[in-house]
């Protein structure tokens, strides 16, 4: 289903190229069971399609809610983004580190990855992601600075079926942590 759903444009070319070979078999051969094999195959494109469109895998709720967090942040909107947090240490770390700033921009430059841990009860996934903010600090010593950051995070879906975020780390781009990089939140 993750194929069907995450990757409805491959799916349609398998279905189109196999439906369009077996048209060519029919019309070589005169055969009708190749013929309706590759008209079912062709009229299975679109229905690929719908189901895409209603499925929704972790990989997208996941993708979804780092959207959603990025736009709250940016809005400033603090007590929103803690909702996402499923984790007391990780939400009090939190607390602790964002009123410290205020963010002109948060914006997720790249997803790195998002591996949904098999076999975790209950399901868990590592997410690795790239971003980058306008941020000002509430001293006023730091106006508008350009910050790429890379963001490690550890996330669990609860038994609402909602992922919340139970650990996370914030790293400069290259190498390991620095002055302004967090302890990991375990």
């Amino acid at each position: 289903m993750t194929m069907i759903s995450e990757q409805p444009l491959m799916v349609s070319l398998m279905l189109g190229l196999i439906g369009a070979a077996l048209l060519f078999g029919w019309l070589q051969t005169g055969k009708r069971l190749p013929g309706i094999a590759g008209v079912v195959l062709l009229l299975l494109i679109p229905v690929a399609w719908i189901a895409a469109s209603l499925l929704v895998t972790d990989r997208e709720q996941i993708e979804t809610i780092l959207f959603e967090v990025a736009a709250a942040v940016e809005a400033g909107e603090y007590e929103k983004t803690y909702q996402y947090i499923g984790d007391p240490d990780a939400e009090q770390q939190a607390r602790q580190e964002l009123p410290l700033y205020t963010f002109k921009s948060a914006k997720i430059n790249s997803i790195r990855g998002i591996d949904i841990i098999d076999g975790s009860s209950p399901t868990e996934a590592d997410v690795d992601l790239t971003v980058k903010a306008d941020v000002s600090n509430k001293s006023g010593s730091i106006r508008d600075l350009r910050v790429v950051r890379r963001l490690i995070l550890r996330m669990q879906k609860n038994t609402g079926g909602v992922w919340k975020v139970v650990q996370y780390q914030h790293l400069p781009m290259l190498g390991g942590p620095d002055q302004f990089s967090n302890n990991v939140v375990h």
